[in-house]
């Protein structure tokens, strides 16, 4: 018992310094129907494939989703989400360090857990399945929560909100104590504000340039604003895949304001900013 609790503190000891420096998150979808490349890593060579490509490129984790989240889609059957995701995540765990599991649900978060992934990426912040929260604590892992109202079939119907830089820093905060109070160390969370997921073009902006005010909850920041509908918007290019420029910049004022980790498409572009942003900024 001593000997596994040890383990068990070094293991969440390498997470804390993991989580302390600037990594790149490259998106593996593997569905038919995510926003951007939905259908083009659907078949497990193919997604493995672009995982181990992401990785070459300088990915320091792998985000693997078997369920899409984009404005208007629907709830994917959690069988099904569990057989898409769990074959890529049992080849790629070898190559790639770290593995988090993009879901809502607590099956699929068991089932990817078990098959090597490392860490738990939930869209719900953990409200979507009763169940997640306990499986968190269970696996002592990290955990990404993010802010989204509604759900992702409706979540684009008028979004609200009174102040939207201080109702999402309430909301993490309220989170980040059921989720201590669940025996999950405040630690292992990391807080994503979710661009794009119950947000105005507005919204997001307000979000992005207030962003170092989250670094008031003593927690890591994700950003996630590859390819985003918003930067469409501005920049009136309907291709999601001609939307790298708007991406990069995105990623690089990330970086001023101390986000970590940013979970991205174009991982080989993004790197190389970053590298150069972070050379000339000494």
């Amino acid at each position: 018992m001593a000997v596994h609790a040890k383990n068990q503190n070094q293991e969440r000891k390498n997470a804390r310094q993991f989580l302390d420096g600037t990594h790149v998150m490259g998106i593996v979808n593997v569905t038919p129907d995510s926003f951007s490349d939905g259908g083009k890593f659907y078949a497990l060579d193919k997604a493995i494939e672009h995982g181990l490509r992401l990785l070459k490129e300088g990915a320091t984790i792998l985000d693997i989703g078997g369920e899409s989240t984009r404005p208007g889609s629907v709830a994917v059957d959690v069988d099904e989400e569990i057989a898409r995701v769990v074959p890529v995540i049992e080849a790629l765990r070898v190559e790639a360090p770290w593995i988090s599991i993009d879901t809502r649900n607590a099956a699929t978060m068991e089932a990817a857990l078990k098959a090597g992934a490392s860490i738990i990426n939930d869209v719900s912040a953990l409200e979507h399945d009763q169940r997640s929260v306990f499986v968190a604590s269970d696996a002592e892992v990290p955990v990404i929560l993010m802010h989204m109202v509604g759900k992702p079939k409706n979540m684009q119907d008028n979004p609200n909100y009174i102040n939207v830089v201080e109702d999402v820093l309430k909301y993490f905060s309220e989170r980040i104590s059921y989720c201590e109070a669940h025996r999950i160390d405040a630690d292992m969370l990391i807080l994503d504000p979710g661009i794009g997921f119950g947000k105005t073009l507005e919204h997001n902006l307000l979000l992005q340039r207030n962003i170092r005010l989250f670094h008031d909850l003593g927690l890591p920041l994700l950003l996630g604003t590859s390819r985003k509908s918003f930067i469409g918007k501005i920049c009136d290019e309907e291709d999601s895949v001609e939307r790298l420029g708007g991406s990069l910049a995105s990623v690089l004022y990330g970086l001023t304001q101390g986000v970590q980790i940013f979970r991205v498409h174009d991982v080989k572009e993004t790197v190389q900013a970053i590298k150069i942003w972070q050379s000339i900024d000494g």
